[in-house]
Formats: structure tokens, C-alpha cells, sequence
């Protein structure tokens, strides 16, 4: 098997690392009720997408 025959640099090790950072999930704000939404779907508070209603809303909650 085979092995290093030299050891890598901190410095090299730590450039091979540096694409590995996680970024957080893009969001946007919902027009009709400015709550916070992932971007290209319906908004989970109030049920629009696009100026639509999609999802049908209970008013009693």
C-alpha cells in the first residue's frame, strides 16, 4: 500500500478545507405578508405564490 513520503503542510491542508464551510439556505420576504420564505415557493404563513392563493387558509387559526 502505499504511503506519503512527505507530510503535507498545515497550510496546504487547511486550502483543501476552504470550499468546505457550510453557507446558509437562501431566503426571501413574502410581498403579501412579510414574513421570511424560501425563495420560488409558497409561503407556508399566509399560502400565496405569485400574487395566487395556492394553499387555502383556515381563518379560525
Amino acid at each position: 500500500m502505499a504511503h506519503p513520503k512527505k507530510r503535507h503542510s498545515v497550510t496546504r491542508r487547511n486550502k483543501r478545507r476552504s470550499h468546505d464551510a457550510l453557507t446558509p439556505p437562501p431566503s426571501s420576504i413574502c410581498p403579501e405578508c412579510d414574513e421570511v420564505k424560501r425563495p420560488h415557493c409558497v409561503c407556508l404563513k399566509c399560502g400565496m405564490y405569485k400574487g395566487k392563493e395556492v394553499i387555502a387558509q383556515d381563518e379560525d387559526i
